[in-house]
């Protein structure tokens, strides 16, 4: 593993993780298994990612693994992995086998994936609750009922069965949505990584050139600084593609006089950044592309405004809904009051996502938006992206001064205890800047 993870004790780490969620629990088995391989096509797989509530809980990296965690009186960690496998590995490399494994990611007893099915009944007798995935793939549902129907077959034993499933994602969720300081630095790095990438792209732009080509400069510059892949599908959008907001064929040219949308982070050790830079493909704005810009970066700096501990989630959403329904009034795009735009949705036609979500080990972090249904309240360690955005598609009744005009501006946001750190500040996002770079 790289960057920060090299610097801290790593069995501390994720057994820190492993015994809270122990405590959470209470009593009973947590079960929690990590991704599949996936077919690319005949014999080909897709590059292996593991699930992110077990690499949350473990740091473990290869497939085919599992964690059972018992809590109670005598808590401990089991890790169920592959086997050393001399020949599998001069095909397909290395594997920790589960001996290594349980000393170098801190588990309690580690066995052979082989084992699981015969070793499940066992911890699972006379257990109360049992904590799981349950609905996601149906041959691990299977799985899971197998089990408990042989726990079940032994009551004439006296051995009980566990009376109650719980989803164990409940209190990941929870766990997952306060970072601490090891998964900061982690996204601080990843954070990094991107904002360079975006300045890479910028300065790579001019009219003529592919979409794909200026993708294939952030990707280069993701890899070439160490992290493992992209986040997720780049977006790079010029001109109306901008206004489609999750466009990824990427295969337009360049024209001079357009946008360029691009919405693209990288992934370093599990960890995703998430970061839109809009500028002009030429390098200067045209006075419409600068006043709709002008005014996507006024609402965003509305919602940063808002990020602070103790804060609704819908705090920023509302502050910049507000700024973008005055624009679009400006602009005689809507009409009435900013009241009335709010009120009757008209702002949705150009402005039709949320300012943001949570980030993290996903894109879209684990972590509920409302608690009781109340907006959950920031809290130091919470990251989040805060992207306001608006989007004029050319059609009947948008002037041709106005068609065609695509904005996102999103950065990525910890929560602190005075306030907020935007990790993706570097990256140019004032008009002047954004000039000052592609003129460079």
């Amino acid at each position: 593993m790289s960057g920060p993870q090299s610097a801290i004790d790593i069995p501390a780490l994720y057994a820190g993780r492993r015994a809270r969620l122990a405590q959470l629990m209470q009593r009973g088995v947590a079960v929690v298994p990590t991704a599949p391989e996936q077919a690319r096509n005949r014999d080909s797989h897709y590059p292996f990612r593991y699930d992110s509530y077990f690499y949350h809980l473990t740091g473990f990296p290869e497939p085919e693994a599992v964690l059972v965690q018992v809590a109670g009186d005598h808590p401990k960690s089991l890790l169920f992995c592959r086997e050393r496998d001399p020949e599998r590995e001069v095909w397909d490399g290395f594997r920790f086998g589960p001996e290594q494994a349980r000393v170098r990611f801190g588990f309690d007893e580690c066995h052979s994936s082989a084992e699981l099915d015969a070793l499940m009944p066992q911890l699972l007798a006379d257990q109360p609750q049992l904590y799981c995935h349950l609905g996601g793939d149906d041959a691990w549902n299977r799985r899971v009922v197998g089990w408990i129907a042989a726990v079940r077959a032994q009551a004439r034993s006296g051995v009980t069965a566990p009376a109650a499933i719980h989803d164990v994602r409940a209190l990941l969720d929870e766990m997952r949505l306060v970072k601490d300081a090891h998964e900061q630095a982690t996204m601080r790095r990843a954070a990094q990584i991107s904002t360079d990438a975006h300045r890479r792209a910028m300065r790579a732009t001019k009219p003529g050139r592919a979409e794909y080509e200026i993708e294939a400069e952030l990707l280069h510059e993701f890899r070439r600084r160490g992290a493992q892949a992209p986040a997720y599908t780049p977006i790079v959008a010029g001109g109306a593609n901008a206004c489609v907001l999750h466009y990824v064929q990427n295969d337009a040219v360049l024209k001079a006089g357009d946008l360029l949308l691009i919405d693209a982070g990288c992934e370093v050790d599990g960890y995703a950044a998430d970061l839109t830079r809009t500028f002009p493909v030429s390098g200067k704005f045209s006075p419409e592309q600068r006043d709709v810009y002008q005014m996507v970066l006024a609402a965003q700096a509305a919602a940063l405004a808002m990020v602070r501990s103790g804060a609704p989630w819908n705090a920023p959403h509302d502050a910049a809904v507000r700024v973008v329904a005055q624009g679009l009034l400006d602009f005689r795009l809507c009409q009435g009051s900013v009241e009335q735009v709010i009120e009757a949705g008209d702002y949705k036609k150009f402005f039709m996502h949320r300012t943001g979500h949570w980030l993290g080990l996903d894109v879209h972090d684990a972590g509920d938006y409302k608690r009781d249904g109340q907006w959950r309240e920031f809290k130091p360690g919470m990251v989040l992206t805060v992207e306001p955005g608006c989007y004029i598609r050319a059609g009947a009744g948008i002037p041709e001064r106005f068609a065609n005009i695509g904005i996102r501006i999103e950065d990525d946001v910890l929560v602190t205890a005075s306030g907020h750190e935007v990790l993706t500040q570097a990256a140019p996002k004032t008009v002047d800047d954004i000039e000052a770079l592609m003129r460079g």
